[in-house]
């Protein structure tokens, strides 16, 4: 009997071993046909999106490596641009007038009015200096003007520029420009 039951425990585990092969081949061939159901050229497809952003990935890397290679370059060009581009504010008012005046003439505009309003930017050193031009002239002058605004040695940002009025080819308008005072 003790023979019996020894044949009978390994016929146990020998059906046992056969039933989780038969349940790990049965696991296998769901997986199989659940793979064999995706399109090849979808899959191609999906690889090559995952590719593209990859090298987008590996490009943008490259930028931000470069950025902060170059940082301590931006911030001494920024030094320099506020000491050499930004007068001080001694220099002040004349400074300005006489420089849009010489713009103006090299133009061929006459200038009519010049008004100015300070707002101190806190926290930053500079003052930052509202201007209000009206010129006259014809459009060729204005255009000039502007060109001359942009060719400065000093900093003019150009906010609006408003026409008054208009008579045959002569032009009357209200510039608003700004520029900065180191303080």
């Amino acid at each position: 009997m003790s023979e019996q039951r020894k044949f009978a425990g390994w016929k146990l585990a020998v059906l046992g071993g056969l039933g989780v092969l038969l349940v790990l081949d049965a696991g296998f061939s769901i997986l199989l046909w659940q793979l064999r159901q995706s399109d090849p050229a979808e899959l191609r497809s999906e690889r090559a999106t995952l590719e593209t952003k990859a090298k987008l990935l590996k490009a943008d890397i490259g930028r931000s490596e470069r950025i902060r290679k170059n940082m301590p370059d931006v911030g001494v060009e920024a030094d320099r641009f506020y000491e050499h581009e930004m007068p001080v504010a001694a220099k002040g008012y004349s400074g300005i007038v006489d420089d849009l005046g010489e713009i103006a003439t090299k133009a061929g505009l006459k200038t009519s009015a010049t008004g100015f309003h300070e707002s101190p930017l806190k926290g930053r050193n500079v003052t930052e200096i509202g201007i209000t031009e009206s010129v006259e002239g014809s459009y060729a002058s204005v255009l000039q003007f502007i060109v001359g605004l942009e060719r400065s040695k000093s900093f003019y940002l150009l906010d609006s520029l408003a026409m008054d009025r208009a008579e045959l080819g002569h032009l009357h308008l209200t510039l608003e420009l700004r520029t900065y005072f180191r303080t």
